[in-house]
């Protein structure tokens, strides 16, 4: 073989080995992230054509299925009672790709090409059956959802429970909603005009708010506080602590108010128990600035803010479903520090994190990790897979949480009796937060959990933009959850 011949059978294998590495790139390693590209028509077209599998709620209850239709697209998305669980479903629409909700977290599974389904479509295809996606089984309680949606109405906010220890979702409502099944017609232009007005502005119904807006927190947040400081070793409940009518912000001529002249103390000092109470917002302020910006934040990270926190899913099974880190202020002056520690000024959080919040402090200082599929079945029932409850983080010690506890139990029978429920033990800590333009506007928080000496449930429920505490525009909602989930 002579030079020019070598050279030229050189080039070619290597032309074929480059072949072969951009086909196995294109095949294998980016196969999703291109399945799921919203400019892939043909991959669009393939998932319509295919029967997706169900997504349905704990007792069984069927939140989204297909069913067979005479067109080319051979299979409808339906979506019962849409809008009460879109922030869950998500949607599967003719010309978006699915993005959010369990339709993107586990569209692999549930369009049947999940590697766990080879054997299912293999088999469809020896017996010429058509090839059927898994089943979603999720901790979704319906009653308990309706509750929810119900008791925020159509105002903005939205409300979240968790199953104390497991982290099992039971309930997650946004409000405003939609409804997937406009965005599911086959109708490709009613498809695309609703798509383009429920994703028009920044109050989009399609934002789901339990997850991914952030607020301010308010004086929930203050739960976080009380914890670094327990956790010091140097706090009791009945520690006395500096408190007062006004506290004028470090470095600045600004002067913190209390909601509440029980918030004030006597004497210019005041227990933690009551400070937690009555939501001193003078005590807080100081005890985060006593503490300093290094424990708070650790405590907060702990307890989940910072990072990113996946709910459901991988890439491996789809778009992953995931809730916005929330936010603590890092290496804060003091006079921002004592604005965080009351959950105001930099510190934001998502409604999903601060339930996380009353989770831990429910589950003896345990958080652990939030999940929305108990399970996902094969067409034929078997089951390819099972959530086991997981830890994210030992946050604080039981004694900790035993001290927490007691706090917010005075939340509500010493501050706010008209949370109480009869026979239940509640815990509570109720949160408003100065919003909008010259402060003109609230977010009206609660979080808490009950029965507060053997807890089930935990609780956030946020309503935006409101003109009254968060005892008032939240509180009542949270109660009648742990009503409902408790009377099961």
């Amino acid at each position: 073989m002579n030079k020019y011949l070598r050279q030229l059978f050189t080039a070619v294998v290597a032309l074929f080995v480059i072949l072969g590495l951009s086909s196995t790139i294109i095949m294998a390693v980016r196969a999703n992230a291109l399945n799921n590209d919203p400019r892939n028509a043909r991959s669009l077209y393939h998932q319509l054509g295919a029967y997706r599998g169900a997504i349905l709620a704990s007792d069984g209850t069927v939140m989204a299925k297909s069913e067979p239709v005479n067109d080319a697209f051979k299979y409808l998305r339906i979506y019962s009672n849409g809008p009460l669980y879109a922030p869950v479903t998500g949607f599967f629409s003719i010309n978006q790709t699915a993005d959010r909700g369990l339709e993107a977290s586990r569209s692999m599974l549930l369009n049947g090409e999940a590697d766990s389904l080879i054997w299912q479509r293999a088999k469809a295809m020896l017996t010429g059956a058509t090839n059927q996606g898994a089943s979603i089984e999720t901790s979704i309680d319906p009653k308990l959802q309706q509750v929810a949606y119900d008791q925020l109405g159509t105002r903005d906010g939205a409300a979240v429970a968790i199953e104390v220890s497991t982290g099992r979702i039971l309930a997650m409502v946004s409000t405003p909603s939609y409804d997937p099944n406009k965005l599911a017609t086959h109708d490709t232009k009613a498809a695309s005009q609703a798509y383009n007005e429920l994703s028009a502005g920044q109050n989009s119904p399609l934002i789901n708010r339990a997850t991914s807006q952030l607020y301010p927190p308010g004086s929930t947040f203050k739960t976080i506080v009380a914890s670094a400081a327990l956790e010091t070793g140097e706090y009791q409940t009945d520690t006395k602590i500096p408190a007062g009518a006004g506290y004028t912000l470090p470095g600045t001529a600004t002067q913190l108010p209390n909601a509440e002249h029980q918030a004030d103390g006597v004497n210019g000092q005041i227990s933690l128990q009551e400070a937690v109470a009555w939501s001193s917002n003078t005590a807080f302020a100081q005890l985060g600035v006593k503490l300093g910006a290094s424990k708070v934040s650790d405590m907060a990270t702990k307890l989940g803010f910072g990072s990113t926190i996946t709910i459901d899913g991988t890439e491996s099974t789809g778009t992953p479903m995931t809730a916005t880190a929330s936010t603590f202020p890092s290496d804060p002056t003091d006079d921002k520090l004592a604005l965080a520690s009351i959950g105001q000024g930099d510190t934001t959080a998502t409604p999903l994190q601060m339930a996380m919040v009353a989770q831990a402090i429910a589950n003896n200082g345990k958080l652990m990790q939030p999940t929305l599929v108990d399970r996902v079945r094969a067409a034929d029932l078997t089951v390819l897979s099972q959530t086991k409850p997981q830890t994210m983080a030992n946050a604080f010690n039981k004694d900790s949480a035993d001290k927490l506890t007691t706090m917010m139990e005075s939340v509500v029978t010493e501050a706010n009796p008209q949370l109480a429920i009869d026979g239940i033990k509640v815990a509570a800590k109720t949160g408003t937060a100065q919003i909008g333009t010259d402060n003109s506007a609230i977010d009206g928080w609660v979080i808490g959990f009950a029965p507060a000496d053997n807890p089930q449930i935990a609780v956030a429920v946020l309503v935006h933009n409101t003109d009254v505490y968060g005892s008032l525009a939240a509180g009542p909602i949270m109660r009648a959850m742990m009503q409902e989930a408790l009377q099961q």
